[in-house]
């Protein structure tokens, strides 16, 4: 009867102690918090996941702004304005955005693993839903109430087609030195 009862008080001891070890590691330890610092054990998996499962069950089916010249070319000026300075414009990755943890995607930029070029091979609604909400604990904010509904889906149209040629007026914008 003694060892099932002394297993049992280690449980609960182990159980007890969980809170204390992980409140003394997080105030006194040294976790990983600065960008170059390695990542917690499963950080991706843990984090990935529900962001990717939240995505698809809330995202819009389809964009109501349609995509031609004028909406392009106003995503483009929506991108400069608020997106480049992390994300890089056609032909030059941002060196800001590369020294952020985790790295901002280069939406420009294709692949490494086929011609993909940024998130072009997302829904549109996926974008659109990351430009309105943000995603905690990286450096993408929410644009809800910084950017009109229009706006967010002009810039989210836009980069659903960065893998394709774009017009001569939305490759200006998109590539004309920052003021």
């Amino acid at each position: 009867m003694k060892k099932p009862a002394i297993a049992i008080l280690f449980l609960l001891l182990g159980i007890l102690l969980m809170p204390l070890y992980g409140w003394l590691y997080l105030n006194y330890g040294h976790p990983p918090v600065a960008v170059d610092d390695p990542s917690f054990p499963m950080e991706a998996q843990i984090v990935h996941k529900p962001l990717g499962n939240r995505i698809r069950s809330e995202m819009p089916a389809s964009s109501p702004v349609p995509i031609n010249e004028a909406t392009l070319a106003a995503g483009a000026s929506v991108y400069m304005k608020e997106c480049s300075f992390c994300h890089g414009v056609p032909g030059t990755p941002s060196k800001v955005g590369a020294q952020m943890y985790p790295d901002a995607p280069q939406l420009w930029v294709k692949h490494h693993r086929g011609a993909v070029v940024g998130v072009s091979d997302d829904p549109v609604g996926a974008t659109y839903w990351r430009v309105k909400n943000g995603i905690r604990l990286t450096g993408m904010p929410s644009y809800v109430k910084v950017l009109t509904d229009t706006e967010m889906w002009e810039v989210s149209n836009l980069l659903s087609v960065a893998d394709k040629p774009m017009s001569d007026d939305v490759t200006k914008i998109l590539t004309q030195p920052s003021n």
